[in-house]
């Protein structure tokens, strides 16, 4: 844990915990399953995002991306680093009415995005029952 922990700090990571607590927060999601992270990160942007891949990869340890932990299937829950997405990576970039696009960070709630979109007259298909909850990047990765 230490190693990884070292890793991330070095490569560029501002915001790594892994306390017992910090650890013990990211150990559920909705689901039934209960699995404690070695390290819990939480990028400031895609350079952060893209260097946590790299230590990783390198040391071999699981890399798991969380939203907001609305997944019933333990999808946000992982047993290497896990990466939340919605302290810093939480904006809508981007709202094109001509292409009916938006470019949003993964750590944007539905509702966020729903509240940016209507203003151009638009809206985000999906209609889960966590919407005023759950991100975008999670919607995506489950």
């Amino acid at each position: 844990m230490a190693e990884v922990t070292a890793a991330l700090r070095k490569a560029g990571l501002a915001d790594v915990r892994d306390s017992v607590l910090q650890r013990a927060l990211y150990s559920s999601d909705a689901s039934l399953y209960r699995v404690v992270p070695a390290v819990v990160a939480h990028p400031r942007d895609d350079a952060e995002v893209a260097a946590a891949v790299t230590v990783c990869r390198a040391l071999g340890v699981p890399l798991t991306c969380r939203g907001a932990g609305t997944s019933i299937a333990g999808n946000a829950i992982g047993t290497g680093v896990v990466l939340d997405f919605r302290t810093y990576m939480n904006r809508v970039l981007d709202i094109d009415p001509q292409a009916h696009t938006a470019r949003v960070q993964p750590g944007v709630v539905q509702d966020q995005l729903q509240r940016a979109a209507a203003g151009s007259g638009l809206r985000f298909g999906p209609d889960p029952s966590t919407r005023n909850r759950c991100t975008i990047g999670g919607m995506i990765g489950n």
